[in-house]
């Protein structure tokens, strides 16, 4: 097999390879095969009727602008791909590789699926790969924690902090032209404001302006997000944000029935589930909710497991002054819940609660897991930081967790508030209960995989389901749901305000693994060939520009 080697390109630390041929065989390519087709094929489109002529003309711009960040994404999560797809030219191999950005099984823990490559750095390639925790922690630099810098060896061996517009200048520039290019179409003075200060956002790393033209965005049918947006990639400690795009088109339908809920978040703060001392933080209100058509998704949203919410943006100081924007990608969504969610309820839900497995639940209990992200606090009880650097590499496992959980808590509290009419709750817990082995199946390199086995083991020492163990079904108790959902959402509101790193990791270590009795009936979902997730057909020749 091919003997593998480091090379630095961009600051980036890459994998290559000599130049012998990788041997594979039949068995081998069989596995792969079965893991490609793991992945159902849904086409990304929308109605662009509603789109004016300069929009129809903006979005090739906006394309080419979102394939960069596709680029950069790949430098971050693996090096040279172009490299890596010269040595591979099976079909389905080349397939699973585009699926994981490289090639680990994000879905699968991230083991590798080619003879030849260890185990994925943690870090990914946003830190040199023979640096350990304790060099890091030792290093006296301001910069090492920021989202925007690469972390890598001067010509003296030692660590240095480069910023992502010199790593990445030429690729930023460029993008941070075609966005200026796209702002000169824009008839939208909310749009057109935004994609001027975020081709600056790109050139400097200082995206807070930006982000708040984002957030003053009301009228736009056209949305676009671009630059270095989450964490999740940086597994070693969670500081590093990866490169990502979406293009999407506003359903301004959906979107007006959402409008009254953005005015409850700082109702629902005061609510929450926990000591006072954990909700002394009011989230801004002035943000919005809205329902788009997904066209297009680049880089990190694109890598494994499908994004079908969006909740941004993350820097909490933003948040703290004007609140965030939730959307809702409603035909993802809809491919999810047609594709994967009902198939798996009619497998593993007891029948008599099958009826309760619905869209409409669905999409709520996606739409406030976005909102619930804006609940709680962004910065620890005693101010000396943020959640987000005191948790560290336990942040997006317990973030998520808490999105989840809390997101159901908001649908029932504003059930109880009368918010919603002809409710039945019920709805919302089953659905939810089903979505737990949709998720779960991420695995435990996913945020969000870890944070459904966390709350499944939970439920299931707290009695909030019974396993029947002769027909393998599932059955949600009300009421103990319940009380789980209040008792879990407390635990973790104060375990992030507290800044509880240990705890947060110690929950993590119990309960982020899928046991046994879960992995036979995770193995009866893959049996039956109901899918792992989605794997789109996406682009401008797919809308027909």
């Amino acid at each position: 097999m091919k003997k593998l080697i480091f090379l630095m390109v961009c600051g980036v630390v890459v994998l290559s390879s000599c130049t012998q041929k990788p041997k594979t065989n039949e068995k081998t390519n069989n596995v792969i095969m079965e893991k490609t087709n793991e992945f159902v094929s849904f086409k990304l489109s929308a109605n662009l009727d509603v789109l004016t002529e300069k929009e129809k003309e903006m979005l090739p711009i906006l394309f080419q602008a979102a394939d960069i960040m596709e680029e950069i994404f790949w430098m971050e999560a693996y090096g040279d791909k172009n490299e890596l797809f010269s040595k591979y030219t099976d079909e389905y191999l080349v397939k699973f590789l585009k699926i994981n950005y490289g090639p680990w099984e994000r879905l699968n823990n991230n083991e590798p699926f080619i003879s030849g490559f260890g185990a994925k750095p943690a870090g990914a390639n946003f830190y040199p790969a023979d640096m350990d925790k304790e060099e890091f922690e030792a290093w006296d630099n301001p910069g090492k924690t920021s989202l925007y810098t690469l972390v890598k060896r001067g010509e003296d061996g030692k660590l240095m902090a480069v910023p992502y517009h010199k790593a990445f200048e030429s690729q930023v520039k460029k993008a941070a032209g075609l966005l200026k290019k796209a702002a000169g179409l824009a008839e939208d003075e909310g749009l057109k404001n935004y994609l001027l200060k975020r081709a600056e956002a790109l050139l400097t790393d200082d995206y807070y302006e930006s982000d708040i033209a984002w957030l003053d965005m009301k009228t736009n049918t056209i949305d676009f997000i671009v630059g270095p947006i989450e964490n999740y990639e940086d597994q070693l400690f969670g500081y590093k944000a990866a490169h990502e795009s979406f293009i999407l088109i506003k359903d301004k339908e959906w979107s007006k029935k959402l409008e009254k809920y953005g005015a409850i978040l700082p109702k629902l703060q005061e609510m929450l589930p926990c000591e006072p001392v954990y909700k002394n933080e009011t989230p801004g209100s002035d943000a919005d909710m809205n329902v788009y058509n997904a066209i297009y998704y680049a880089g990190d949203c694109n890598a494994g497991s499908k994004t079908i919410a969006i909740n941004l943006p993350n820097d909490e100081k933003v948040r703290e002054v004007k609140g965030s924007r939730k959307l809702q990608l409603k035909n993802s969504m809809q491919a999810k819940f047609d594709k994967i969610l009902v198939p798996i309820s009619k497998l593993l839900i007891e029948e008599s609660q099958q009826k309760h497995v619905k869209f409409d639940a669905f999409f709520e209990n996606t739409m406030f897991h976005e909102v619930a992200h804006g609940l709680g606090l962004g910065k620890t009880v005693d101010k000396t930081s943020t959640v987000r650097e005191a948790l560290k590499d336990a942040y997006t496992s317990i973030e998520e967790g808490k999105a989840d959980i809390l997101g159901l808590w908001c649908v029932y509290q504003l059930n109880e508030m009368g918010e919603f009419t002809d409710k039945d709750i019920m709805d919302n817990f089953v659905t939810f209960m089903a979505g737990i082995f949709r998720s779960v199946r991420f695995g435990a390199a996913s945020a969000h995989g870890k944070a459904n086995m966390i709350r499944f083991y939970y439920f299931q020492e707290t009695g909030a389901f019974t396993r029947n163990p002769e027909t393998g079904r599932y059955s949600v108790n009300f009421e103990k749901m319940k009380e789980a959902m209040f008792n879990l959402a407390e635990m973790i509101l104060k375990m992030q305000g507290d800044g509880d790193y240990e705890a947060a990791s110690k929950l993590i270590k119990e309960k982020g693994y899928i046991q046994e009795e879960l992995q036979k009936d995770l193995d009866r979902i893959s049996f039956e060939g109901i899918p792992r997730d989605i794997v789109f057909e996406q682009g401008p020749k797919v809308l027909g520009l």
